[in-house]
């Protein structure tokens, strides 16, 4: 590294960020520090912030010279945006980053549950091959997905189930036009559904909206997955909905709290789990890093950035 790299101002990751892949971006405007020290966090001007990672007021104060954060993906949950504020620090999100990663997620987990997947590798693993025709093998074809959030990802979502033939509902308090049918309520945007997948933010409002009341209302077996934020579902109601054949079939990369407690829900046959990582694929990390690292070198160059909370 030559000199005139260490006059340049830090950047530092918070949570673990590929360096190869941020510091060409950065290049001349900042040195990136991948595990940085406590005076590495002191002199950072910028930081690149994983989702896991709390920045909150103590983290701020840890930082003292920072003048732009960056954080993976679109929620702000885990960051202080009251103190950055404060700060006068812009929020750098990266939208759009992962959306093809999540929506092919939400596509393998209505997929892997039409299919019964899991129960069926079971089946072949405990030598019950003649069982199968016990085992339901369902069809998106024909069926109806009612997309829970229409954002990004949730077009993404319908295209690709549109692609395998099914029929498409969207339910968006905050969209008014959409390619497909839009429901005027979630009520209706489920009525009738074979299958769910939810995209909606965790707020006030949504936490807790799937509740039993809720899966108590949908078609018998519908399949439901939630690739979105853990708040949303009520796990103690989906196992409810399972036992009782409201749900067919039951698939999360969202968590109330990641790690997530152990429930019971995850010991049902029918449901698939997966750790929070349908949108970190190979391309959409390195995509989500570029991003990042755009919007922290425009702040420090004085333009404002693409994307920011």
């Amino acid at each position: 590294m030559d000199q005139h790299s260490h006059e340049l101002p830090v950047v530092v990751g918070l949570g673990p960020v590929d360096a190869a892949t941020v510091s060409p971006v950065l290049d001349g405007v900042a040195r990136f520090v991948a595990d940085p020290s406590p005076a590495d966090l002191e002199h950072a001007v910028g930081a690149i912030v994983r989702a896991h990672v709390n920045l909150d007021k103590a983290m701020f104060a840890t930082l003292p010279a920072l003048r732009v954060v960056a954080r993976t993906g679109v929620g702000t949950e885990r960051v202080d945006l009251d103190e950055a504020r404060a700060r006068s620090i812009p929020v750098v999100i990266t939208p759009g980053a992962n959306t093809e990663a999540v929506a092919e997620g939400a596509l393998a987990h209505l997929l892997a549950l039409t299919k019964s997947l899991s129960p069926l590798t079971q089946l072949v693993k405990t030598g019950a091959f003649d069982d199968r025709a016990t085992i339901p093998v369902g069809d998106l074809r024909d069926g109806t997905l009612a997309v829970l959030g229409y954002g990004r990802i949730g077009r993404a979502v319908a295209r690709l189930a549109q692609a395998f033939g099914m029929n498409c509902v969207a339910y968006d308090p905050f969209v008014t036009e959409a390619d497909i049918r839009l429901a005027p309520s979630m009520e209706e945007a489920l009525a009738g559904a074979t299958h769910v997948s939810v995209h909606l933010p965790a707020t006030d409002d949504t936490t807790g909206l799937i509740n039993r009341e809720v899966i108590a209302s949908l078609e018998p077996q519908t399949i439901l997955v939630n690739l979105a934020r853990g708040e949303v579902l009520d796990l103690d109601a989906a196992l409810w909905g399972l036992e009782t054949g409201h749900l067919g079939g039951l698939g999360l990369d969202v968590f109330p709290t990641e790690p997530p407690a152990h429930h019971p829900v995850f010991e049902h046959p029918r449901v698939i789990l997966t750790p929070h990582v349908m949108g970190l694929t190979t391309a959409s990390t390195a995509a989500t890093f570029i991003q990042a690292a755009e919007g922290i070198a425009d702040v420090l160059r004085g333009k404002s950035p693409a994307f920011q909370a």
